[in-house]
């Protein structure tokens, strides 16, 4: 069966031009002369690369990736941007959003067919290889994430993904912190958990197939790798090893929330804090920290008042010393014991 492109573009000489050449090199093709068709031709056709211009009506490239990225069906497909720029902002706008290449207007035909051979082989070259883990022993299970995968940059304080929406991929920070978090109906907030390089997150809606009880934001400047949701539950669903990997990462988040529940109902504002500077320190390199006070008070769960106030305790027990938004740590056992 031959390779089938979707090519989203509003210019018909455009469109056609790239449909010919297509056409001729083999591949079946199916075109879109806008966003809103394109996303309904994905969903029906299901091509195995999607080619899509960025400057279009009603519905320009970057909504076209991102509400195929919302389903499983269609995230992972490999997708080439179409455009007549070359800003720097417009490439990093589209990586950020799953794209996997670029192809800048004009170019010739030799250029289109080899981008798209090399997406393409580089995806049956991913299908070709066994991840059932029978003759893969002593290779690391989570290597076979690489085939799939797509990497994404983020700014500080960048939104990963929200409450309530539909879960797509399973992440991993390759560098950089993200902040896991909880909002009520007043908006205040909760954070969950602290995620650091190498460690995944994202992993219990995709299991329980459900939307995100939580959202994700980044704290500093990450970089994320991103495995598809329907790769990962296959991947489970066949290889022992992984699933006992992830049970016990279930297990791990269940004891540690029921740690962080028996503290945020019977300890103290003091010890709450001291817990939270521990907890961001475990997760750097170094002992000092730079940690907006309002994001301490979201971990310890009270005002950023408060936590001024206990810090500046802390500063006079030694505990800590404080120099601009930076905060050292002293004396970390007395953190981790703190009993007032």
């Amino acid at each position: 069966m031959s390779t089938k492109i979707l090519v989203i573009e509003d210019n018909e000489d455009v469109r056609e031009n790239i449909e010919e050449i297509l056409d001729l090199a083999g591949y079946h093709v199916t075109v879109a002369k806008n966003g809103k068709e394109g996303i309904k031709k994905a969903k029906d056709f299901i091509p195995d690369l999607i080619l899509c211009d960025i400057m279009m009506p009603e519905m320009d490239g970057y909504d076209v990736i991102y509400f195929l990225g919302l389903d499983n069906k269609t995230a992972s497909i490999p997708f080439i941007f179409l455009t007549a720029k070359s800003e720097k902002q417009d490439f990093r706008k589209g990586m950020e959003l799953g794209a996997d290449d670029y192809l800048t207007k004009p170019f010739d035909d030799v250029t289109l067919v080899k981008a798209i051979d090399q997406r393409i082989n580089k995806v049956n070259r991913s299908k070709n290889t066994d991840t059932s883990g029978k003759n893969g022993a002593g290779q690391n299970f989570l290597d076979v994430f690489s085939q799939h995968k797509k990497t994404k940059k983020l700014d500080s304080k960048s939104f990963i993904y929200l409450e309530h929406s539909s879960p797509v991929y399973l992440f991993k920070v390759l560098k950089g912190q993200v902040k896991i978090f909880s909002t009520n109906d007043e908006g205040k907030e909760l954070t969950v958990k602290l995620i650091s390089e190498n460690e995944y997150f994202g992993y219990h809606a995709l299991l329980n197939n459900q939307n995100y009880p939580d959202s994700a934001v980044s704290l500093t400047e990450v970089k994320l790798e991103l495995i598809p949701g329907d790769s990962f539950l296959n991947y489970i669903s066949t290889n022992t090893e992984l699933s006992n990997y992830f049970i016990k990462l279930l297990s791990r988040d269940t004891i540690e929330f029921q740690k962080e529940l028996l503290s945020k109902t019977y300890d103290s504002v003091k010890k709450r804090v001291a817990n939270g500077l521990v907890k961001y320190a475990n997760k750097q390199p170094t002992n000092s920290l730079s940690v907006p006070r309002e994001e301490l008070a979201h971990l310890a769960g009270t005002s950023t008042e408060s936590v001024i106030r206990t810090l500046s305790e802390f500063k006079k027990d030694g505990l800590i010393e404080v120099d601009g938004k930076e905060i050292i740590i002293k004396k970390k056992n007395e953190l981790i014991n703190y009993q007032y």
